[in-house]
């Protein structure tokens, strides 16, 4: 048996297809779903979802959402994703050391909500990095 996955976010659906393994990055630690799971909604954090449609795994940069998962069928509404074979490594390579230098910045600072903001930026920037196959 497999499952159905669908990942939507606001302007396009991510993925929609078959899959016999998905782990999703829920708000408490990371979450594999099999065929036959119980039904489940849950939260899920910026990170990295990863589908294994076959053989092979396929990364998905998830920011933030929530999941449905009801007979066999996994639902997962996101603020924003990104297939990892979409986005190109070195400039996602890129954008992680800028948004790690823009956090170290904010911490050397007073102002509590430009160093949240750097934080969540530096969390988007890491699972998308992730994504395309890099490592940190």
């Amino acid at each position: 048996m497999t499952l159905t996955v669908r990942v939507i976010a606001p302007d396009k659906t991510v993925w929609d297809s078959d899959a016999e393994e998905v782990v999703l990055p829920s708000t408490t630690g990371q979450l594999g779903i099999l065929s036959g799971h119980a039904p489940l909604l849950t939260a899920l954090d910026t990170g990295v979802m990863r589908v294994r449609p076959g053989k092979d795994w396929v990364a998905i940069a998830l920011m933030g959402g929530f999941a449905e998962i009801e007979e066999n069928e996994v639902t997962i509404l996101v603020n924003g994703a990104e297939r990892g074979d979409k986005i190109d490594r070195d400039s996602a390579d890129n954008a992680y050391k800028e948004a790690e230098g823009r956090l170290q910045q904010a911490q050397n600072g007073d102002n509590l909500q430009e160093q949240m903001k750097a934080k969540q930026a530096l969390k988007r920037a890491r699972a998308r990095f992730q994504a395309a196959g890099g490592m940190v």
